[in-house]
C-alpha cells in the first residue's frame, strides 16, 4: 500500500509488548467487575503500559528512519502514565476521593505533545501551502466533534465543575481522533492507519472514563475501558517501534482528501450546531454555554469559508501568473527566432563579404587540404605566378609549382620555409613570403598567405643606407621615448585613478546591494529583494554609462545630470539604503565650482563611503561639504571600527590603495589631505582644494 523504509526490529520487543498487555490486563481482570480495586488495578495497568510504550518510542526516535511523531507521541505517553499513577495513589487513600475536581483541567497538557506530534507529521507529508487548509479543517472537525462529545458526556444539570471536567475530557478525545484521523485520510498507509487505530481507542476509553467521572464512578472501575488503556499505548508502540514509517504517497491517491476534509469539516460542524439545539434542554444546558458552542462552531465555519476563499484567490493569481508567464515565453520565442533569423542573414552576408574578400585581396590566398591539393585560390595569387585561376584549382601543390614558368625548388617548399624566387622573363626577379595557418576544419586544412615583397626586397638596400642615419638619432628617439613614456604612464596612472574612483566603487556597491538583497530573499523578503535586484541593474547600466563617459570625458555623468551637491547627496542615500546605516548630508556651495574639482569631490567622497562599507561596520555616516571664496572642503566621519593612522602604510602593501590614491589626487590638485581616526571611535576623511578663479565655469549650486 506504501512505500516503507526498512526498520530494524530490537531482539525480544516483539514478546515484549504482550507480556506486559497480559501483566497489566489480568489484574483488572482478576478483581470484581465494577470495584475501586478494579478501578486501582485499571490505573496501575494503564500507567504501566503506558510507561512502558513510551519508553520504547523514545528510545525508537532517536534512530535515523524514526518517526517524526515518536518523540511527542512518547511524551504524550509518559504524561498518560503520569496520571495513571497520580490516580492510583490518590485512589489507594480513599474509596470516596476519586470525583471531578478543577485540578482536572491539567489533563490539556496532554495537548501539547500530541499537537507536536502532529505538527512533525505535516511537515514530512504536506507541503506549506496544504498545512493551512488541514489544520483549519482539522479544528473545525475537532470542535464539532469536541462539542457533540460534550453534550453526550455532560451530566443533566452538571454544575460548574463536571461542566468543565467534561468539556477536558471531550477536548482531548476529539483531538486525538479527529487528529490522527485526519492524517490517515490524507496519507493512507497501513503504519498511518494502525497509528491511528491506537489513538481511537484511547479516544474511546476517554469518552468512557469521562461519562463515569463526572457521574461519580471514578472510583469504580470497567474491564473493557481497562483493557483499552492498556492495549491502546502497547499498539503504538508496536507501531512507531516495528512498523516502518510511510512515505508520502503519490498525489494522485490524495485528489480525494482534500473533498472529504472539508465536507466532514462542514458536516460535523452543523452536526454539532444540530445537537446543541436538540439536547441543550435535555441537558439542561445554560444560554450562555448554548452560545459560547454556537459560537466556536460559526467561527470554525467561517474560518474554513475564509480559508476556501484565499486558497481560490492563490489559485486565480497562479493561474493569472502561469498565463502571463506563457505568454510572455511566446514572446521571447518569436524573438529568438527574429534572432536566429536575423543571424543566419548576417552569417550569409558574411560568407559572401569573405568571399568578396579572399577574392578582392592584394596577397595571394590559397586553401589547401589534408593531401596539399589546392582548394580554392584568388586571383592575386594566380596573378602572382602568371597562370589562371582554373589551372591552380584542383591540382596538388607540387604539380602548380612545377607548372610556374621560373620557379625552382624554393616555391615547391613555400608552404614550409615561407620564401620563395621566382625568375621573371624581365630579368627581375620576384621575391615571394609567405604564412600559414591552420583552418579547424573536419577534414583539417591550410591557409597559404603569399606575399608579394620584391618592393620591400628592393627598399631593403635604401633602409640599409639610411641605417647610419638612424643610428646617429638613435639617441634623440631614445629621449624622446622616455618622455612619451612617461607621458603614456602619468596618462595610465590618471584613467587608472579615475576608474578606481568611479566604476570600481559603482561595483562594489552593487556587490555590497547584492549581498542585502541575498539577505532579504533567504528572510522570505522577496518583493524588496527584487527591487534591491533591479535598482542594482539599474546602478550597473548607470556605471556602463559612466564608462562611456570616461572614455569621452573622463566625467561622472551624474555630475553633469544633477551637479555637485544634488549628485552627493543621492549618492549617499543610496549608500545608508543599500548599507542599512544612518546617513546624514550638510554643507553648501557658494560659489561655481570647475569641472574637475567637482569630479574631484564626487570621487574622494565616493571613495570615502566604500571604504565605509567595506571595513567600518558603522551605524552613522556624516558628510559635510562646503565652500568659501578660496577653497573647498569635504568631510566623510562614520562611528565605526576605527583603525590606527600608522597601518596606511601596510593597507598600501596590502593592495587597499583607496587612501592612498585619494590623497595623490587632492595633493595633485594642491590640496591637502588628512585622515582622522581611533580603534573603536570612527574615521573622519578631510580634504581641502583651493580654486582657481580662472577655472570657474559652473553655476552656483544649492
Amino acid at each position: 500500500m506504501d512505500a516503507t523504509i526498512p526498520r530494524r526490529r530490537p531482539p525480544g520487543l516483539a514478546a515484549l509488548l504482550p507480556a506486559v498487555a497480559v501483566i497489566a490486563v489480568v489484574p483488572t481482570l482478576a478483581t470484581g467487575s465494577g470495584t475501586h480495586a478494579q478501578a486501582l488495578a485499571g490505573a496501575a495497568g494503564s500507567g504501566l503500559a503506558a510507561a512502558v510504550a513510551g519508553t520504547l518510542i523514545r528510545k525508537a526516535s532517536r534512530d535515523e528512519d524514526a518517526w517524526p511523531s515518536g518523540a511527542g507521541i512518547a511524551w504524550a505517553l509518559f504524561l498518560i502514565a503520569a496520571v495513571s499513577f497520580a490516580f492510583l495513589a490518590v485512589g489507594s487513600t480513599s474509596d470516596t476521593a476519586n470525583h471531578p475536581r478543577p485540578a482536572d483541567a491539567l489533563l490539556l497538557l496532554l495537548l501539547i505533545p500530541l499537537t507536536i506530534a502532529m505538527r512533525d507529521e505535516l511537515r514530512v507529508h504536506f507541503d506549506t501551502g496544504d498545512r493551512r487548509e488541514i489544520a483549519i479543517d482539522v479544528m473545525l472537525i475537532a470542535a464539532s466533534v469536541g462539542a457533540i462529545l460534550y453534550l453526550l458526556i455532560r451530566p443533566p444539570g452538571a454544575g460548574p465543575t463536571e461542566s468543565g471536567v467534561a468539556s477536558v475530557i471531550a477536548i482531548l478525545a476529539a483531538s486525538q481522533f479527529t487528529s490522527f484521523a485526519a492524517l490517515t485520510l490524507w496519507v493512507p498507509t497501513v503504519s498511518h492507519l494502525l497509528q491511528f487505530l491506537a489513538f481511537a481507542g484511547y479516544s474511546i476509553a476517554t469518552v468512557l472514563f469521562g461519562w463515569m467521572w463526572t457521574r461519580g464512578g471514578g472510583g469504580s472501575g470497567d474491564p473493557w475501558m481497562n483493557a483499552i488503556y492498556v492495549i491502546s499505548p502497547l499498539l503504538l508502540a508496536a507501531v512507531l517501534t516495528l512498523v516502518p514509517h510511510g512515505v508520502p504517497v503519490p498525489r494522485t491517491k490524495l485528489r480525494l482528501a482534500r473533498p472529504i476534509l472539508s465536507s466532514v469539516s462542514i458536516v460535523t460542524a452543523c452536526g454539532a450546531l444540530a445537537s446543541v439545539a436538540v439536547l441543550g434542554d435535555s441537558k439542561a444546558i445554560g444560554s450562555l454555554q448554548s452560545t459560547l458552542l454556537i459560537v466556536l462552531l460559526g467561527g470554525g465555519i467561517a474560518a474554513r469559508v475564509v480559508a476556501n476563499q484565499v486558497a481560490s484567490t492563490q489559485a486565480h493569481q497562479t493561474v493569472e501568473e502561469a498565463l502571463i508567464r506563457r505568454e510572455t515565453a511566446l514572446r521571447e520565442a518569436d524573438l529568438a527566432l527574429e534572432r536566429v533569423r536575423e543571424t543566419n542573414e548576417t552569417i550569409r552576408r558574411s560568407e559572401e563579404h569573405l568571399r568578396l574578400v579572399f577574392d578582392a585581396a592584394v596577397d595571394g590566398f590559397v586553401e589547401l587540404d589534408e593531401d596539399d591539393v589546392v582548394v580554392r585560390a584568388n586571383e592575386a595569387f594566380a596573378g602572382m605566378v602568371g597562370m589562371d585561376r582554373a589551372a591552380i584549382e584542383g591540382q596538388p601543390w607540387l604539380v602548380v609549382a612545377a607548372s610556374v614558368q621560373g620557379s625552382d625548388a624554393s616555391f615547391a617548399r613555400l608552404p614550409e620555409t615561407g620564401q620563395a624566387n621566382i625568375q621573371r622573363p624581365e630579368g627581375q626577379p620576384l621575391f615571394i613570403e609567405s604564412r600559414i595557418s591552420q583552418v579547424p576544419t573536419d577534414p583539417p586544412r591550410r591557409l597559404l598567405l603569399a606575399r608579394d615583397v620584391t618592393s620591400a626586397k628592393v627598399a631593403d638596400q635604401t633602409i640599409r643606407s639610411l641605417f647610419q642615419f638612424l643610428q646617429d638619432r638613435d639617441e634623440d628617439r631614445t629621449r624622446l621615448l622616455r618622455r612619451t613614456n612617461s607621458a603614456i604612464e602619468q596618462e595610465r596612472n590618471r584613467i587608472a585613478r579615475d576608474l578606481h574612483d568611479g566604476p570600481v566603487q559603482g561595483v562594489s556597491a552593487a556587490s555590497l546591494s547584492l549581498e542585502a538583497a541575498l539577505l532579504m530573499i533567504k528572510t522570505g523578503d522577496v518583493d524588496r529583494g527584487l527591487d534591491v535586484l533591479t535598482k542594482i541593474r539599474q546602478e550597473l547600466a548607470e556605471e556602463a554609462d559612466s564608462l562611456r563617459r570616461l572614455m569621452a570625458g573622463l566625467r561622472p555623468p551624474v555630475l553633469e545630470e544633477r551637479g555637485l551637491m544634488p549628485a552627493l547627496r543621492e549618492s549617499l542615500m543610496r549608500f545608508g539604503t543599500d548599507q542599512g546605516v544612518a546617513t546624514e548630508f550638510t554643507g553648501s556651495i557658494t560659489r561655481p565650482i570647475p569641472d574637475d574639482l567637482e569630479t574631484l569631490a564626487f570621487r574622494i567622497v565616493q571613495e570615502s563611503l566604500t571604504n565605509v562599507g567595506k571595513h567600518a561596520a558603522a551605524t552613522r555616516v556624516i558628510v559635510h561639504v562646503e565652500s568659501d571664496q578660496s577653497q573647498l572642503r569635504i568631510e566623510v566621519e562614520d562611528d565605526g571600527t576605527g583603525f590606527e593612522t600608522t597601518e596606511v602604510r601596510d593597507h598600501l602593501r596590502a593592495g587597499r590603495v583607496g587612501l592612498a590614491s585619494m590623497r595623490e589626487r587632492v595633493e595633485l590638485a594642491s590640496g591637502t589631505f588628512a585622515v582622522r581616526s581611533t580603534p573603536g571611535r570612527g574615521t573622519a576623511v578631510m580634504a581641502s582644494i583651493p580654486l582657481d578663479l580662472a577655472l570657474v565655469t559652473a553655476v552656483p549650486q544649492a
